[in-house]
């Protein structure tokens, strides 16, 4: 009695479909090597950002994209300045993708965002206008949706009081820039510095 041996040509060594299917887990091995390697080379340079005072890439719309270092911890109302949004706000910039990744509580990037009202001042939020000690800024009107058309709270019309450890920050070169008209003042510790730029495109 023989003993009769099934095989397919799919499953035999050597066949074209073997080479096939290696090729193919040979392609995923590299993609996912190169996709730990992009991951890798991204948390090295928010690391090293850090650590230097550098805001990578910055795309936000209070300043032109490029690359920022801060350079003073000292710096008044007008500058562009880096600074950390409190954890829960930064959760939903994430959720949302205003934000990136990076290195501030919460595991979001700094902002680059202008200082546009310190301690004292008085900001008025309009639909249409946002003033600070009574000289409205061009640009500034707030959105009622983002640029996917979800709706954008806003903080409440009318004047506020900037109190004493608080800061408003501003991006007016679009009015759909995730500021402080939509999710009001921040702490002023939350501030690193003064930046400027290294490189802008």
């Amino acid at each position: 009695m023989s003993l009769l041996q099934y095989g397919t040509a799919e499953s035999r060594i050597g066949s074209l479909s073997w080479r096939l299917e290696i090729r193919r887990l040979k392609a995923a091995r590299r993609a996912g090597q190169l996709l730990g390697g992009i991951v890798f080379a991204a948390a090295l340079a928010i690391a090293i950002g850090d650590a230097f005072g550098l805001l990578i890439a910055n795309t936000d719309s209070a300043a032109p994209t490029g690359v920022y270092r801060v350079v003073s911890r000292e710096f008044t109302r007008g500058d562009l300045v880096a600074a950390c949004l409190p954890i829960t706000i930064a959760e939903e910039g994430l959720a949302r993708s205003y934000l990136r990744m990076g290195a501030c509580a919460g595991g979001a990037e700094p902002v680059g965002k202008i200082a546009g009202a310190l301690p004292d001042d008085i900001v008025e939020i309009e639909p249409s206008f946002v003033a600070v000690n009574g000289v409205r800024f061009r640009n500034s009107s707030v959105a009622t949706h983002d640029s996917v058309g979800r709706s954008l709270p806003h903080v409440a019309w009318g004047t506020h009081i900037v109190a004493p450890n608080e800061i408003w920050l501003f991006g007016f070169n679009d009015r759909r820039s995730w500021d402080s008209r939509y999710f009001g003042p921040v702490p002023l510790a939350n501030v690193r510095g003064q930046l400027a730029p290294l490189l802008t495109w």
